[in-house]
């Protein structure tokens, strides 16, 4: 069908449509505004704004205008509107090392189960360098975002560079330094890595030897002067410390190593990415499990359990640690007065088929 301007209905401007202006498409896509809801309660936007920001400068009748409109129209206050009325956001800050290992993403998931029932959001920044500098940046990016408090999730070392950037925002670190931040939530590192190496002696194990993780990671440290401390109490001397990354190909490179010694019996690492690596490397160069050396690991990943043989482990609550991170901090931003506490959750030995008693050797 042809217009009389020689175009078709199909090529009719849209603003033509409908009587006037908007297609049903965009009437049918608009939000409803504040404006909408005042024109339905017969008051001023401005008079919207105060019931919605609970002030008492309106009348009871007014408020029950307004609440129906609001009802009625399916308003929905941003993000950004509700932190204009409400000087928050409901957003907390999380900043997490960028990796893909099971312990941050456990974590995480704990924090954002944690937010999502207290009807927050997560806005997270991740950073792949442990330098003060680097972390400054990320947690200045989450400042600029208008979060209204902070997770940390790294280990943090230099605290005092940080302190500037944290001073006026609620804090809650995750591992790290007991006096940098409002709030410290952790697992006893030094426990981890006594009970752990206790393990292993007890089977009757001469000494244990132990594969670290970095050495600017706190908890790492914590590990290796548990271990440290099980040794010097039974009068037992310290073999070295090795190192390795967090990675299985750095457990796998210090196994073979480890391997290659026919004294080594006992073996504790600083997670169970990396044991995954050293029980590879094990197999590579014949030495049986545990009967000829035992492993133990660190974290008790979900893979732990299905590992050849199933991984003996200290688990640690990750996701347990994110839940109560986020309970604190909201407790420290909703409730500024309240007591700074730190908690300190305990490990716990898993043991499997990896460790047992050493064997007789001729």
């Amino acid at each position: 069908m042809t217009s009389p301007g020689g175009q078709t209905a199909l090529d009719a401007p849209a603003s033509t449509a409908n009587g006037g202006g908007r297609s049903r498409r965009e009437k049918r896509t608009r939000m409803p505004t504040m404006a909408d809801v005042a024109a339905i309660a017969g008051v001023s936007p401005q008079t919207v704004s105060r019931v919605l920001r609970g002030l008492d400068n309106v009348t009871e009748v007014t408020r029950l205008q307004v609440e129906a409109a609001v009802e009625q129209t399916g308003y929905r206050r941003t993000g950004l509107a509700r932190a204009l009325v409400t000087g928050r956001s409901r957003t907390i800050g999380v900043l997490t090392h960028e990796t893909d290992y099971y312990a941050r993403s456990s974590m995480m998931l704990g924090i954002q189960r944690a937010t999502h029932q207290h009807d927050y959001f997560v806005s997270a920044a991740g950073t792949t360098s442990l330098s003060a500098a680097s972390i400054t940046d990320a947690i200045d990016r989450l400042r600029n975002q208008g979060v209204d408090g902070l997770v940390i999730a790294v280990p943090i070392w230099d605290e005092v560079s940080l302190l500037r950037v944290t001073a006026d925002l609620p804090t809650v670190v995750i591992d790290g330094l007991e006096s940098f931040a409002d709030e410290i939530v952790r697992v006893d590192q030094e426990a981890a890595g006594r009970m752990a190496t206790e393990h292993l002696l007890d089977l009757g194990h001469e000494t244990v030897w132990h594969l670290s993780g970095p050495t600017a990671w706190k908890d790492a440290g914590g590990r290796t002067t548990g271990w440290q401390a099980a040794l010097r109490d039974r009068g037992i001397d310290e073999p070295p410390v090795l190192y390795g990354d967090w990675s299985p190909e750095s457990g796998y490179r210090n196994g073979l190593l480890l391997g290659r010694m026919p004294d080594v019996t006992a073996i504790f690492v600083s997670s169970d990415e990396m044991a995954f690596g050293v029980l590879r490397a094990l197999d590579e160069l014949g030495r049986s499990v545990p009967g000829d050396v035992s492993v133990i690991g660190m974290d008790d990943i979900a893979l732990a359990r299905y590992a050849s043989p199933p991984l003996t482990t200290i688990r640690q609550p990750f996701s347990e640690m994110g839940r109560v991170a986020v309970e604190h901090l909201l407790t420290l931003i909703e409730e500024p007065a309240a007591e700074r506490e730190t908690v300190v959750m305990l490990p716990e030995l898993i043991v499997r088929e990896s460790t047992a008693a050493p064997t007789t050797r001729a």
